[in-house]
């Protein structure tokens, strides 16, 4: 995705860790309203691992996990690396952004 150098080799500070804590965070978001358009649609019904909560305590669960998993991954991929960072954040603000419309509840309309 990024171009990618040795951070030893360029003489410049090592930014992959930190990228990858960006990127993930855009990951996790994105799987959050990605679980929340599924419901919503019928296709997904989130389990209840909080009964006052409902199905919102499964769903933000398991966008927890998605983010920690991908973070975890990223951050072993990047770690002392040197990453483009423009095109991380432009990656991370598209997640964010598609996460945001899923979330709206008019989206959901469409979809009955």
């Amino acid at each position: 995705m990024a171009v990618e150098k040795h951070a030893m080799a360029s003489g410049a500070a090592a930014n992959g860790a930190a990228m990858a804590a960006v990127l993930g965070a855009g990951i996790g978001s994105f799987a959050m309203g990605a679980f929340v358009l599924a419901s919503e649609a019928g296709i997904y019904a989130a389990p209840s691992l909080y009964g006052p909560a409902g199905g919102l305590s499964g769903r933000s669960t398991f966008a927890v996990l998605v983010w920690l998993v991908a973070w975890a991954v990223l951050h072993a991929r990047w770690r002392g690396r040197e990453l483009a960072t423009g095109r991380v954040f432009g990656a991370t603000l598209v997640l964010i952004a598609a996460a945001a419309v899923a979330l709206f509840p008019p989206v959901w309309e469409l979809l009955a």
